[in-house]
C-alpha cells in the first residue's frame, strides 16, 4: 500500500545547502598519472556530495582514459580531509542525486531507511566501488585525515604521508562504532583497532606506519615529491599486470572476512543512528562539526595536563 503523499514522513526534505564552489574537485594528467584533487581547502575538504560524486567522475575518467597507468589522491590546503560534512553551508544531506549505485533516492524515506539508504549510497557503495577500480591509487595524506577521510585514504591501494599527517576516528564519541567503510581491523591489528576507536586520539603517521597502515612518511614538504616518484614507478608497469595484482590482493582481503564484516558493521553503525535519534532526537547524538572539534580539543588538553601531572 502506498502511503499518502500528506504524510509528512514521505515529503522530500527540503535541500538548504549552499555550495561555496562549483568544483569541489579538480582532475589533472600528467606523465601517466592522474591527480584528483579534493578542494574544500576553506572547510578542510570535509565530504560532502557534492564533492563525493565529483571523486567517483572523476575516478571514472581516470579508469576511461587508457593514457593513465597511476591515480593519486590528494587534499587541496592544509589537511587531506576532516572527515564527513557535518556542518558547512554545502551539507547537502537533503539533496537528490543521479545516483552512482542502485539504491532508492534517499530523501523522501522516513525513519532509519532515510540514512540507511543514503549512507548505502555515498559511503559505503562509493568508497567500495572505488577500493575496486582496476587501476592503482595512492593517497597522498598531510594533515588531519579524520573519520570520513579515513574512508577515502584506505578505499586506494597506497598511503604515502607527510610528518605532520594524523589519523582519526572519534565517532564512538557519538554512540557510533567507527564510520561506514569499516576496515578499521584490516588496516591495523584488532587490539590496536579497538585502542584507536575506544579513545578516538590521534595517531600520528609515525605510529600508522609501525602499524602497516601507511606505506611511506616523510617531510611535508617532500610529500609531494615521494608520491609521485612512487606514482612514476608503478606506471612503468602493465596496466593488465597491475589490475589483476590488485584484483588478487583485494581477492585475499575479502576471503579473511573485510567485506562481510563491514556489511555487519554498516547494520550496527544504524543501530546507533537510531539508538542516538530515540535517545536525543538527533541521530549523531547531538554533534555537529563544531562540537566535535571541541570535544576533541578538549581531550587533546587534558591528555597533555595528564601528561604533565605525571611527568
Amino acid at each position: 500500500m502506498t502511503a499518502p503523499s500528506s504524510d509528512p514522513a514521505f515529503v522530500a526534505r527540503a535541500d538548504t545547502s549552499d555550495y561555496e564552489t562549483a568544483e569541489p574537485v579538480t582532475y589533472a594528467v600528467q606523465d601517466g598519472i592522474a591527480t584528483v584533487t579534493m578542494s574544500r581547502p576553506a572547510f578542510n575538504n570535509a565530504q560532502n556530495s557534492q564533492m563525493t560524486y565529483a571523486l567517483d567522475a572523476a575516478f571514472r575518467r581516470a579508469v576511461d582514459d587508457d593514457a593513465v597507468k597511476v591515480i593519486v589522491l590528494r587534499g587541496e590546503g592544509k589537511h587531506f580531509s576532516a572527515g564527513h560534512d557535518i556542518g558547512t553551508p554545502g551539507r547537502d544531506i537533503n539533496k537528490p542525486f543521479d545516483r552512482a549505485q542502485l539504491w532508492w533516492d534517499h530523501t523522501n524515506k522516513p525513519g532509519g531507511e532515510y540514512l540507511y539508504a543514503r549512507e548505502q549510497e555515498v559511503y559505503l557503495g562509493m568508497c567500495r566501488r572505488w577500493r575496486e577500480l582496476p587501476k592503482p591509487t595512492i593517497a597522498m595524506v598531510q594533515g588531519a585525515c579524520v573519520a570520513g577521510g579515513l574512508m577515502l585514504a584506505w578505499v586506494c591501494d597506497l598511503i604515502v604521508a607527510a610528518d605532520d599527517a594524523f589519523f582519526q576516528d572519534p565517532v564512538v564519541r557519538m554512540g557510533i562504532p567507527g564510520v561506514e567503510y569499516f576496515a578499521h581491523p584490516y588496516e591495523l591489528n584488532p587490539r590496536i583497532a579497538k585502542e584507536f576507536l575506544f579513545v578516538g586520539d590521534r595517531m600520528g603517521a609515525e605510529r600508522a606506519y609501525q602499524m602497516g597502515m601507511v606505506n611511506r612518511v616523510v617531510p611535508r614538504d617532500e610529500l609531494e615529491a615521494a608520491t609521485y616518484a612512487l606514482a612514476a614507478r608503478i606506471a612503468v608497469q602493465p596496466r593488465m599486470g597491475l589490475a589483476l595484482t590488485k584484483q588478487a590482493i583485494n581477492h585475499v582481503e575479502d576471503l579473511q572476512g573485510k567485506r562481510t564484516a563491514m556489511d555487519a558493521v554498516f547494520a550496527w553503525h544504524h543501530f546507533a543512528h537510531a539508538h542516538n535519534e530515540l535517545l536525543s532526537g538527533d541521530k549523531l547524538s547531538g554533534y555537529d562539526a563544531r562540537a566535535m572539534a571541541q570535544a576533541n580539543k578538549l581531550a587533546a588538553d587534558e591528555d597533555e595536563a595528564r601528561v604533565r601531572e605525571g611527568a
